[in-house]
Formats: C-alpha cells, sequence, structure tokens
C-alpha cells in the first residue's frame, strides 16, 4: 500500500469513528436501532452505510478513478477491513451492494450478496422483514422514519392510501395508527406480498386491510370506491416496467399524478408527497387549487440531516429554488 493511500484509509477511518461516536450515541438516546452512518461523507470512498441493529449495510457508488483492476481490489479490500475493524463486526454481518459498478470487479464480498437471507429489526416499536443480499434496497428506507410516525399520529379512524407503497411500512404504521381503512398500491407483487408479511408480523390481519398489485398511475384513474383522509405518494424518479402502460416520469408526470390524488380526497385531507430525485422542481403554478408545504427539514431524521442541509438550510429561499424531498399537500379552502 503506497503512503498516500495510506493516509486516505486513514482519513476514512478516523471520519467513521466520528460518526459512530456521534450517531451512535443519537440513536440509542432515541431508541433507533437502524440509521444511516456514512453517506458519501468523503470522494474518494463513496459508500452509504446503513446499520441495521448488529447488521451493515454497505452501498457502494459509482465513480471516476484511476485505478486499475489489481488497485481496484486492494482499495476496495482495504475499506471494508476498515469499516469491519471499526464498527467491530464480523464480515458475515457485512453485506455489500455494488451500485452501477461493473459486477466482474466484484469479488468474495459480493458472494455475501448471492445467499438469500432476511431479518427482522424493529423501528418505532414495530417489526419489520429487511433483506439486504436480494434486492437493491433493503425494504425499509430510512429517511421517510418521521414521516411514517407523523401518518401513525395521525391515523386513527382515517382512510388512509399508500402509493408506491413498496414494503407497506407506512401501510403497517398507518395500521398500527388505528385506521380504519388502509390500501396499499404497488406493481410489484414481490413487494405487495412482502408488505403483507409485515402486516402479520405485527399483529395485523392482512385480509381485513386493502393490497393491488397494479401500476399506480393506471389505478388512480379508476373509479374508486373509497375517499381518503391521508395520501402518501412516494414516487420512483423514473419507471419503465413492461407492466406498465408508457414511462412514468416523476418530473414530467407529478402535477397531473398530485392531481389523481387530490382528486381521491376527502374534505380536509392531505396528501404526503415524497421524492429523492435531487433535480427535481415543482411546478406549483399547475397545482393552485392546492396549498403545498415543504416539510423536509421537519421530516429529516439526524441521521440524514447532513445530506439535506443544503436544501433546507435557508427557510426564505423559495420553493421552487431548492430541492425537495418531503411536501404536503391538501386542498385549498379559498
Amino acid at each position: 500500500m503506497s503512503e498516500k493511500n495510506a493516509l486516505k484509509l486513514e482519513m476514512f477511518a478516523n471520519r467513521l469513528k466520528k460518526v459512530l461516536r456521534i450517531r451512535s450515541k443519537w440513536a440509542r438516546k432515541q431508541g433507533i436501532s437502524c440509521y444511516r452512518l456514512y453517506d458519501l461523507d468523503m470522494p474518494e470512498f463513496p459508500f452509504c452505510i446503513d446499520i441495521y441493529e448488529d447488521k451493515v449495510y454497505v452501498a457502494e457508488y459509482q465513480r471516476q478513478h484511476q485505478l486499475d483492476e489489481k488497485e481496484y481490489r486492494e482499495w476496495f479490500t482495504d475499506s471494508v477491513t476498515v469499516l469491519r475493524e471499526i464498527l467491530e463486526v464480523p464480515p458475515t454481518n457485512i453485506f455489500i451492494k455494488h451500485r452501477k459498478v461493473i459486477e466482474e470487479r466484484v469479488d468474495q464480498y459480493h458472494k455475501l450478496a448471492e445467499v438469500s437471507r432476511e431479518f427482522v429489526v424493529e423501528e418505532g416499536g414495530l417489526q419489520f422483514i429487511i433483506n439486504l443480499s436480494d434486492y437493491l434496497d433493503t425494504g425499509l428506507f430510512l429517511d421517510h422514519r418521521i414521516t411514517r410516525s407523523i401518518v401513525a399520529a395521525e391515523s386513527r379512524d382515517k382512510n388512509v392510501l399508500n402509493l408506491f407503497a413498496y414494503t407497506g411500512s407506512f401501510s403497517v404504521y398507518a395500521a398500527k395508527g388505528g385506521a380504519q381503512l388502509v390500501t396499499t398500491i404497488d406493481l410489484s407483487n414481490t413487494y405487495v406480498q412482502w408488505a403483507k408479511r409485515n402486516f402479520e408480523l405485527n399483529g395485523l390481519n392482512a385480509g381485513n386491510y386493502e393490497f393491488e398489485v397494479m401500476d399506480v398511475m393506471a389505478w388512480l384513474q379508476k373509479p374508486q370506491p373509497h375517499r381518503y383522509d391521508i395520501i402518501v405518494c412516494d414516487p420512483p424518479t423514473f419507471s419503465n416496467s413492461k407492466k406498465m402502460d408508457g414511462i412514468f416520469d416523476v418530473q414530467r408526470d407529478h402535477v397531473f399524478m398530485i392531481q389523481l390524488c387530490s382528486a381521491l380526497l376527502k374534505e380536509g385531507g392531505k396528501i404526503y408527497f415524497s421524492t429523492n430525485f435531487t433535480k427535481f422542481k415543482l411546478r406549483e403554478e399547475e397545482l393552485a387549487s392546492l396549498l403545498i408545504k415543504d416539510i423536509t427539514k421537519l421530516t429529516t431524521p439526524f441521521d440524514f440531516e447532513g445530506k439535506k442541509r443544503a436544501a433546507v438550510a435557508q427557510e426564505a429561499i423559495e420553493l421552487l429554488k431548492k430541492e425537495v424531498d418531503t411536501l404536503l399537500i391538501i386542498p385549498n379552502q379559498k
């Protein structure tokens, strides 16, 4: 190992030690066992690292570098060794995914991802199934932790619709919060079945709730028998699934989608709309009939504040001129 690389690894180790000390302390104080530890903090180490109780999930992001095959393998192995030593976890508890990285570069760490392994973790007094090996995402988006708790607190005796529901964590929160109706919609049968398992895991009879495997945009344009007090809408940035008619693009389609959601609201109802598309620009002038409030800052957990700070630090900045994560949308009462 060169002296230059050794210095970089030492800097990486020091960064991990610092964030681990700070964030583990915050997590303990809040009774949180699953949290984001590191999020592309250093360009030389393009990782996203999440703690899931005693397991560690590492996503490596593509980057431009001048490393040849041998140098890459050495860098990657040394990086994971540093991570393992700092966190004091055995190799079998580290799960690594390579996002947009050439797969043939992956060595023995890729083997961890070839064995299907599910675990149950706790959040907010509820339990959720996560899978750290089979899918690019784990089954539980940690950055929506606060928003889920808000939905739960507002759900008693309410009708709740969860669109692009993924594994149904918002639905579970709503049901446990006392919602009288929870409707869960996702295009993937795998995820809808996963959502049902999360219901059963939390003592909820999935048969008492509504689940549908369908393209959300197509579902929204069908006549629906219910109106909803709360709609959670967390669409992907882009989707061209063969199960869909056409292509979904959140920037292009968000106005029409929000209008369709609004038509399903009861009087006094609200929409929680979220996107992780960092270049998203809300076309607010086309949604004049709705009151829109950016609640990104309110709903950003402690372990994601660093990533979101640039987008939400100046409250005076106009909504259309900054990145948006979560919006609260309600019909204009005027």
